[in-house]
This record gives structure tokens, C-alpha cells and sequence, in this order.
């Protein structure tokens, strides 16, 4: 029996800021040793009096200004009440009756809220013993919750690297998911009509493939079970990525377990009292965002595929953007460009294995420009172009020195070709003949031992023509 399935995410990122979200501890994600960034505040000491991060607010209200939310005049903390041995307080600092932002949408789906917290510490278990790092006790914790407007693990998994994009675009976070820095949770029911059937929360996904995998699961999995005359419970569960199942881990709270009320230490945001919190301020800080730089893109002649992927990555974009600069905005040399990116050196990378961080490392938006200036001025053939794209990308350099250095140059002189191709006419003087009878398929056959001949380098062009008039002759 077909189900429908709905699906709402609730997706956590660290902010990049300088210092933890209430305290002056330095708030570094990349730091092993256990237990060096806390103070008597993230520690929750006896007196220790929290202090809001500015930084942390105005990250917030600008991922909220670029999804096209309602920025709230006014916002508060709250205390979340409950026991967990990473939390030293016993409460977390959140966010409930009075978010930072409410509404938007982003990559067609629709957001409830966002918010900002504390982050818990780290824990670990191994032998029997529980460790635990405070290091990330504190830390900035941007949450987002989405509507439940999501009917598919596909649409899931595309909105969440959008948002993990535009984090990245915005400076606001680094949002590696591998590294714990955006954590994703999904909400998932089925049901037979438009009403809602009962919500079961996976935490904790820690990868796009576990997003898409886990919500496919469990869609699989409530379907069976009301098949069989069961009932799905009100359950939080995790995910084993190793045999691709969930697993219970406890039943859910509600809101009225967590006995929410505001955080008495902390005074009110007032949005009019801090200038870099006015919508003038945040509209102004905003860099080119996502969809539009897609829309750039596709202004100037490429297709949407083409602009996805070159806008993936702020790193991919940034590159591109030079390539744009120093071909001057020529749309046919810009669309060159893209595909010699798209095809050639993104196959590259991936069969190097190279990481997206790690992408262009050895040439630069004007080397390359170089390269396609080159191929649109039949100084390189293709087979040449992508030859010398490969020395590039694996050593550097310029294209014009590796070109020569390795015969890519594409020769265009009609004497040399005539030359190589006198010599290809004499080793297959029988296909030659079949020309002559009228057998057109014979042309590309000679065309193409020509280019052998000249191990790739002759101008196909010139070689055609040059050689109907030596089989003409």
C-alpha cells in the first residue's frame, strides 16, 4: 500500500566565530587537546555569569536576512531544562517562545525558525569508561528547523548542502559535517491521507548519503509496519550507517519536558540598540548568495547543471569567478571555460581522489584563462588542450611552456600537414580509392589516421580540407 511520506529537518551548525556563544574561551574546532578551551563559565562554576556573543546574533540574523525571514524585533534566551552528563549545567542556553528568525525559505523549502544555543560538550566511550572534552561546551549553535513540507530523502539531502552551502557563503560557518560542525536531524511520517502520521526523529546524521539513506529507511519501514497492522511510536532513534538501519534509542520529548522559561542572567536582544543588528547593516554585509550567483552563471550562457556545480563550493566559485574576470565576460570563452572544468578537470580530481578543499591548487583563474584563449585560437586542439590541462593540474605551470615543451601546440601549417598526410594517403592508398568510388564513410576514416599520424596535434579543420584536395588532386 502507498504511503505519504512527510519530512521536516532540524539542522544544527557551529558558527565560526572567534570565542564560544557566552564566554571568552576560544572557540577552535580543530583543537585535540581535551579540556583546554573552558573557563569557569563554559564549566558552569558556582557564580559564573554568561554573556551573550555579538558575533554569534549577527551571524544568525544574516543567514535569516538571506532566506527571506521576519528578523524579530526583539529575541531573549531561555533555559532548556534537562539532564545529559555533556552539558555541566544541567539546563542548555537556547532559544524557544522568541527565536532570532521566523519563516523564509530556502531552495523551495519552507523554514519554521531559526535559532541560537549552546553547543554540548564531547563525549566518548571506550572500555567501559565515559570521557568527556569541553572544549565545544559553549560553543555558537545555529539551529534551523524546516516546515514539514519535505516528501522525499532526495529533496532532504538537496536542501541541507544548500544550506551548508550558504553557511560557507556567509562566513558563518565552516559546516563540515564529518567534523561534527553540522549535525542533522530528521522528522519523518507516513500516511495514507494529507494528515500527518506519527513523527519519528533520527539524530544525529552526519553525511548527506546517511540523510537521504536514513529517511529512505524509515519511510520503508513505517510503511511496513502499518501494512502489517502495527503502530509507529513517538521515538527519537539513530542511525547505523555500517548495515543501513535505525535503531530506538528513547522515547521523545516534548516541550513541556524541557520546562523552558527565560534565561535570567541574559538581558533581551533589542535589535534597534545595536547597529550591526539593523536590517540596513545585515542587508549590507551580505555577499553574493547561492541561487544568484547560479542565475550569473546562467546569464552568460550556461546550463543550470553547468551553474550547479560550478557554484557548489565557495572554493569552485571563487576560481570560476577569476576565470570570468580574466576572460574578460566573453560568453563563448566563459562557456569553454565551464566545460573544460566540468569534464576534464573535475574528472581529474575525482579520479585522483582529490578532495573539493583541495581543488585548483596548482593553477590559477589566469593559467587557465590562458589555456582557453589557447583552444579558441586553434594554437591547441582539444586532445591538446586537455593534455596540457593534465600537466597543470598535476605540476602547474604556464600553458603556453608545457604546450611546447611537449608538442600539444596544434600545427595549422598547410605544408606540414600536407607533408604527414601525403604519408597517411601512401600507407592507405586502398581507402584512398574507395573515396574516389564514392564511398563517403571513407573520409573519416583517413581524417582520423591523419590526427593518429600527428599524434593529435594537427588543426582537424585544415587536415579535412587539405586533405579533399589531395584526394581530389
Amino acid at each position: 500500500m502507498t504511503y505519504r511520506p512527510t519530512i521536516g529537518l532540524e539542522i544544527h551548525a557551529e558558527l565560526a566565530t572567534a570565542t564560544k556563544m557566552f564566554c571568552a574561551c576560544k572557540n577552535d574546532p580543530d583543537e585535540a587537546r581535551p579540556n583546554v578551551h573552558v573557563c569557569p563559565v563554559c564549566m558552569a562554576h558556582p557564580g559564573a555569569i554568561p554573556a551573550a556573543n555579538a558575533e554569534a546574533i549577527r551571524q544568525v540574523l544574516r543567514v535569516g536576512m538571506a532566506i527571506g525571514g521576519t528578523l524579530a524585533p526583539w529575541s531573549e534566551f531561555d533555559r532548556k531544562n534537562y539532564f545529559y552528563p555533556d552539558i555541566p549545567k544541567g539546563y542548555q542556553i537556547s532559544q524557544y517562545e522568541h527565536p532570532l528568525v521566523l519563516g523564509g525559505s530556502l531552495a523551495g523549502v519552507a523554514i519554521t525558525r531559526v535559532h541560537l544555543e549552546e553547543d554540548t560538550a564531547r563525549s566518548s566511550h571506550e572500555g567501559g569508561t565515559s570521557l568527556v572534552d569541553f572544549n565545544r561546551a559553549g560553543v555558537p549553535l545555529m539551529e534551523l528547523v524546516t516546515e514539514p513540507v519535505i516528501h522525499d530523502a532526495e529533496t532532504a539531502g538537496m536542501f541541507a548542502r544548500e544550506l551548508q552551502l550558504l553557511l560557507r557563503t556567509l562566513g558563518a560557518g565552516h559546516a563540515n559535517l564529518e567534523k561534527g560542525e553540522m549535525r542533522i536531524e530528521a522528522n519523518i511520517s507516513v500516511s495514507k491521507t494529507d494528515t500527518f502520521g506519527t513523527k519519528v526523529e533520527v539524530k544525529n546524521l552526519n553525511s548527506f548519503r546517511a540523510v537521504e539513506r536514513a529517511i529512505a529507511y524509515e519511510i520503508a519501514r513505517q510503511s511496513a509496519l502499518l501494512d502489517e497492522g502495527g503502530q509507529v511510536m513517538q521515538e527519537t532513534r539513530g542511525w547505523n550507517e555500517d548495515n543501513g538501519t535505525t535503531f530506538h534509542q528513547r522515547r521523545k520529548e516534548g516541550s513541556a519536558d524541557y520546562r523552558y522559561f527565560p534565561e535570567p542572567d541574559l538581558p533581551k536582544i533589542v535589535r534597534t540598540e545595536v547597529p550591526a543588528f539593523t536590517d540596513e547593516s545585515l542587508r549590507a554585509s551580505l555577499p553574493e548568495l547561492p541561487h544568484e550567483r547560479r542565475e550569473r552563471y546562467q546569464s552568460l550562457g550556461l546550463e543550470e547543471s553547468q551553474a550547479r556545480y560550478l557554484g557548489a563550493s565557495t572554493r569552485r566559485a571563487t576560481f570560476f569567478d577569476g576565470v570570468i574576470q580574466a576572460l574578460t565576460n566573453d560568453s563563448a570563452l566563459i562557456r569553454l571555460a565551464a566545460n573544460y572544468l566540468i569534464s576534464d578537470a573535475a574528472g581529474w580530481y575525482a579520479k585522483q581522489n582529490v578532495a573539493e578543499e583541495q581543488e585548483y591548487e596548482t593553477l590559477t583563474p589566469d593559467t587557465f584563462a590562458a589555456l582557453v584563449r589557447m583552444t579558441a585560437s586553434n594554437k591547441l586542439s582539444s586532445r591538446g588542450a586537455k593534455d596540457t590541462l593534465a600537466v597543470l593540474l598535476t605540476e602547474g605551470g604556464e600553458p603556453e611552456s608545457i604546450a611546447a615543451k611537449h608538442g600539444f601546440t596544434q600545427v595549422s601549417d598547410p605544408e606540414a600537414i600536407r607533408t604527414a598526410l601525403a604519408e597517411v594517403l601512401t600507407e592507405h592508398a586502398a581507402i584512398a580509392d574507395e573515396f574516389r568510388a564514392g564511398k563517403e564513410a571513407s573520409l573519416q576514416f583517413l581524417i582520423g589516421q591523419s590526427m593518429r599520424h600527428m599524434k593529435g596535434a594537427g588543426n582537424p579543420a585544415v587536415i579535412k580540407e587539405t586533405l579533399l584536395e589531395m584526394l581530389k588532386a
